[in-house]
């Protein structure tokens, strides 16, 4: 049996060697697309809200063959041989437009990048589900991005998939390549905000700067942002806490599903 509402998914992405990765974290993340498959039916396609598309306008992708954006530097030779050769979906562009108006337009001078192919990789490894990126807009109030994640929620009736990928806890100026695990202080706003999310406590994440370390735990948006946008799509729907965890000390890897069930 499935839900005839699709799930929103925030997932953490952190380095971009998840995808070559085979460990506990893409095997959730895996499993998350197995479990929205079962339970939900295969997407339609997948609304893309990546923290590596971060510009100063609300951008929607309208392309029947986005390209695959190797945006990442100094890393093995392995990593841009991954090919995730996914189509567009011009339906949902233009579902897209209709619903977000005169707040959004068209940019394909970007493509997919790997915010967002290192996260699908794993989750439908196939590359058999359309993808559109949105992007993150720079310039917009938590507010408004939460607004415009609202206005999105209709695409989830129609059978598409809602993923933003970033990051809670993002800071790549304390990151420590040699530790496994988090810091203290990762962990405490990462909790945070697993918190207030569990309790449906919106305000709390929308106003993240309420909490006294969260210079430390988002010291720029980019990678916090996707999440805003995804709570505003879930609706006030109950969530679920995958990857609950952080790495390289200032990472936190913690996803989300939003659903009904």
């Amino acid at each position: 049996m499935t839900n005839n509402r699709m799930p929103v998914v925030f997932v953490g992405h952190g380095s971009p060697m998840l995808a070559l990765d085979n460990n506990q974290i893409t095997k959730e993340i895996a499993e998350v697309g197995h479990k929205i498959v079962e339970n939900f039916g295969k997407p339609k396609g997948i609304l893309a809200i990546s923290a590596h598309w971060y510009k100063g306008e609300t951008y929607i992708q309208e392309t029947e063959e986005p390209r695959q954006i190797y945006d990442m530097y100094g890393f093995p030779k392995e990593l841009y041989e991954v090919k995730y050769p996914v189509k567009g979906n011009l339906e949902l562009s233009k579902k897209v437009q209709e619903l977000l108006g005169d707040r959004v337009s068209v940019d394909n001078s970007w493509g997919i990048d790997h915010g967002t192919w290192t996260v699908l990789t794993h989750m439908f490894p196939n590359a058999d589900v359309p993808v559109v990126q949105l992007s993150v807009n720079s310039k917009l109030s938590s507010e408004e991005i939460f607004s415009i994640g609202k206005s999105i929620v209709p695409l989830r009736n129609e059978g598409y998939l809602i993923v933003a990928s970033g990051n809670i806890v993002h800071n790549l100026r304390l990151i420590e390549w040699e530790n496994p695990d988090g810091t203290p202080m990762a962990y405490e706003f990462n909790n945070y905000i697993i918190d207030a999310l569990k309790r449906h406590d919106d305000d709390l994440v929308i106003h993240y700067k309420k909490h006294d370390n969260y210079r430390y735990s988002i010291p720029t948006k980019d990678h916090y942002l996707p999440l805003i946008y995804a709570l505003g799509a879930a609706d006030g729907d109950k969530v679920e806490v995958f990857n609950n965890t952080c790495n390289l000390g200032t990472m936190a890897m913690t996803g989300f599903i939003f659903n009904e069930r």
